[in-house]
């Protein structure tokens, strides 16, 4: 088993690609969550609240969970693309990174892919 840089840097970019896309989804859920009441009072004045708040509420409950999930999986498969563990959840990982971050998310599947024969051999 050759070990190069591919399987690191692969997991390395899921990793950043899950976390950024984390604490976005939690500085969303906040927002949401502090203008809900300034929206439902009539909008700020002065300012063009122009997004009705049951559209944001429906998205926020629509997506939120599915997003949540693809970041922990994204998360979950760079630890072990790091660790060369596991190619198929290193790549799910990879692939759930797409979702989160599409750049950081595609570099890592081709890293992935690219280092598929450095992973161990599951018997």
């Amino acid at each position: 088993m050759n070990e190069t840089w591919k399987s690191t840097l692969a997991g390395i970019l899921d990793i950043i690609a899950g976390a950024l896309a984390l604490f976005g989804l939690i500085l969303f859920i906040l927002g949401m969550l502090i203008f809900l009441p300034v929206s439902q009072s009539g909008g700020i004045p002065g300012t063009p609240l122009s997004i009705p708040m049951n559209v944001s509420l429906i998205l926020l409950f629509a997506l939120a969970p599915i997003l949540f999930a693809a970041q922990i999986v994204a998360i979950i498969g760079g630890i072990y693309a790091i660790k060369r563990k596991r190619w198929g959840l290193a790549l799910a990982g990879s692939i759930a990174a797409v979702f989160c971050s599409s750049p950081l998310g595609i570099a890592a599947i081709v890293f992935t892919i690219l280092s598929k024969g450095e992973f161990e051999q599951q018997t």
